[in-house]
């Protein structure tokens, strides 16, 4: 008869602490990665005011109280060996060590990086995971400012989530944004949804979808930022439509892009068009070169 092991009832365990740790306490997303992952559990994604934009971590969750054993300043020691600290010192995304205590049931948690670890005396590495560091709300600041990055790489890591949608474009599919911008609150709420025109007639089929609080950004100026590999345009059939004359507002300052409904008074609507830019086709050059070592795409 088989029998589950009881560190592995732990590792589960730690695991599922940490995803309730970062949904519930963060707010972010959590993403298990496959065990064949040497060195990653887990991946959590930066959720800023419902916005999410592509900052990653990635963590390497430790459970059980052989973890807690070796008591530190203000902490506990974690000593991972070379081959761990190589690939997490090179790896694309920022690293964090997270070591779940059974008992008290938190997650501690410590950034892997040239100022945290520490080298021994016998050429080995030590980490300090200090008890004050719990993975909660108060982690928020600091774990999303590692996940920042340097501006270079969160532009790239930006531009490699949205190739799915770039590949669309090159497929000949059509891609549509809906926005709805409440345009009485301070916030600057809104949704905005991406979708493919089936151009049948019914509404666009969604592909992901945003809650976002921009403040007093413009949205025509925003969106477009947000969508750097892409022109965006009025999609022409919805526009063509549209009764402007049931809009309650002045329309005299409305440039390339506006939206082409309000019928409360409170949402504005629009539905724009995206066609892929230069930037979106040289990156999709660049990263098949990457990937493959060869240009065969066409754009």
């Amino acid at each position: 008869m088989m029998h589950r092991k009881p560190s592995a009832k732990v590792a589960s365990i730690g695991v599922t602490r940490t995803q309730l740790a970062v949904e519930a306490g963060l707010g972010w997303l959590f993403r298990e990665q496959p065990t064949e992952d040497y060195g990653i559990d887990a991946h959590a994604e930066v959720v800023d005011v419902e916005l999410v934009r592509g900052r990653l971590l990635a963590l390497q969750i430790k459970s059980g109280y052989s973890w807690f054993n070796e008591r530190g300043e203000g902490g506990w020691w974690f000593r991972p060996d070379a081959d761990h600290v190589r690939y997490w010192t090179n790896h694309s995304l920022p690293v964090a060590v997270v070591l779940y205590h059974p008992e008290s049931q938190n997650c501690y948690w410590q950034l892997v990086n040239r100022e945290t670890l520490i080298e021994t005396s016998r050429g080995g590495w030590k980490l300090l995971v200090p008890e004050a560091q719990v993975l909660d709300e108060r982690a928020r600041a600091a774990l999303s400012q590692a996940a920042e990055g340097d501006p270079y790489t969160l532009r790239i890591r930006e531009l490699q989530l949205a190739r799915p949608w770039m590949e669309m474009l090159i497929e000949g599919m059509r891609l549509v944004i809906d926005i709805e911008e409440w345009v009485n609150k301070t916030s600057g709420r809104g949704a905005i949804t991406l979708g493919v025109d089936n151009e049948d007639g019914k509404d666009p089929e969604e592909l992901a979808n945003w809650t976002v609080f921009l403040g007093p950004s413009s949205y025509v100026e925003a969106v477009p930022k947000l969508f750097a590999w892409a022109n965006v345009s009025l999609h022409a059939e919805t526009y063509d439509d549209a009764e402007y004359d049931d809009y309650p507002y002045d329309r005299t300052d409305w440039g390339t892009l506006h939206p082409y409904m309000n019928p409360s008074g409170e949402v504005d609507f629009y539905r724009l068009e995206l066609t892929l830019n230069d930037l979106g086709r040289s990156f999709l050059l660049v990263d098949q070169f990457a990937a493959e070592g060869k240009r065969q795409l066409t754009v």
